[in-house]
């Protein structure tokens, strides 16, 4: 009896794109749309039929209604709890599920698709145990992984300690690939929400917000041992939950950078890790301190003389405490970017003039490049 093997090798077909379903369709909207909202279901709903009336997203057999009886059972919302009670209130929350899923749909958007690795570590220019090789080879010492062992190397040195008589392969000729040390971060990422991020027609908060989502969600999946705590500021500045990063709005706020550094050092402080960083996101204009009294000093026309120079004296602090201060500007005016120079020389850190477009990329790219341990 004759068999026949297929033939090895590639076989190619006519890409077929996968067909979305009603579902699929619609959330892809409105994940946009509730992060838009800052977590509010109901006005997501309402400007989701919004859009259906004007572009027909759905038709008689699957309704804006299924899709929201959908997003029940699939847990991705929960009913409103009723204030002062155990019951249940009127409309719709975002759950656990929902806010984890906003994160990562904003770390695909802008970092792109990044698969989580065992350990996530940062480079430094000193060599030891870690993930990246250098390309270079050292004897193997009691403790290095086994899994380092380059066998051929290894075996290589062993013929040549043995031109005559019997090979044998002993401690002496082993190898393991040198690696580059890696070490932790802590990072502390600033917001503005402060009024000025939503004037003049332009929606700052939601790029910023969106970014913030990302880079918890990088941090949290791909570099598990740093850290990252996430502050907003306004007239005051406080500490927010990763939870909370959906719901993030604005305020009628002035701008308190120095609250805002204060914070964001009082925090690092208590950190371990040696490496510590602060990523602050405004639109560049400090116009309010708090006194000493409680009251609050607030100035918004032009550059406050008082204002700038605290926090120029802020950005002075971070140095002596080595902590480098990265600043993404998304205002265009001249002489507000000029002041975050002069802040940034001050602290001997970093400033991008962003704008909104990029502003994702950008805060990625530096993030990996400030792992580096600071060899001073």
């Amino acid at each position: 009896m004759k068999f026949e093997h297929p033939r090895a090798g590639l076989r190619f077909s006519k890409f077929e794109k996968k067909e979305q379903t009603p579902f699929e369709r619609l959330f892809e909207i409105f994940k946009e749309l509730i992060t838009h909202t800052s977590g509010d279901f109901d006005e997501a709903i309402e400007w989701l039929r919004e859009l259906d009336k004007e572009y027909k997203l759905t038709n008689e057999d699957y309704t804006i209604d299924d899709f929201i009886e959908d997003l029940k059972q699939k847990a991705y919302i929960q009913p409103k709890p009723k204030e002062g009670s155990n019951g249940q209130g009127e409309g719709f929350i975002l759950t656990p599920k929902t806010e984890k899923l906003l994160r990562e749909y904003a770390l695909k958007q802008i970092f792109g698709n990044l698969k989580k690795t065992a350990a996530g570590d940062h480079k430094t220019k000193t060599t030891g145990a870690g993930q990246e090789s250098t390309g270079e080879f050292k004897s193997y010492q009691f403790g290095d992984p086994l899994e380092k062992i380059a066998m051929t190397e290894s075996i290589k040195n062993a013929q040549i300690r043995n031109l005559e008589g019997d090979f044998t392969l002993q401690d002496q000729d082993l190898v393991v690939e040198d690696s580059l040390y890696k070490t932790q971060m802590s990072t502390v990422l600033m917001i503005d929400i402060s009024h000025s991020m939503i004037l003049y027609g332009e929606d700052r908060i939601t790029p910023a917000k969106k970014v913030a989502m990302a880079l918890a969600e990088l941090i949290t999946t791909r570099y598990p041992k740093d850290t990252l705590d996430i502050l907003v500021f306004g007239n005051d500045a406080s500490q927010i939950l990763l939870k909370d990063l959906p719901y993030l709005e604005v305020g009628p706020y002035h701008t308190n950078t120095v609250a805002g550094l204060e914070l964001a050092m009082d925090l690092l402080r208590r950190k371990k890790n040696t490496n510590k960083q602060i990523f602050m996101i405004t639109d560049g204009k400090p116009s309010c301190l708090k006194l000493p009294d409680g009251t609050y000093y607030k100035n918004s026309v032009g550059l406050d003389d008082m204002i700038v120079e605290k926090c120029y004296n802020m950005a002075r602090q971070a140095k002596k405490l080595h902590i480098p201060i990265t600043t993404f500007m998304i205002a265009q005016d001249p002489y507000l970017q000029q002041f975050i120079r002069t802040f940034t020389e001050a602290n001997r850190g970093k400033a991008f003039f962003t704008g909104l477009k990029g502003l994702g990329e950008m805060i990625f790219e530096d993030y990996e490049k400030n792992r580096k341990k600071r060899l001073e």
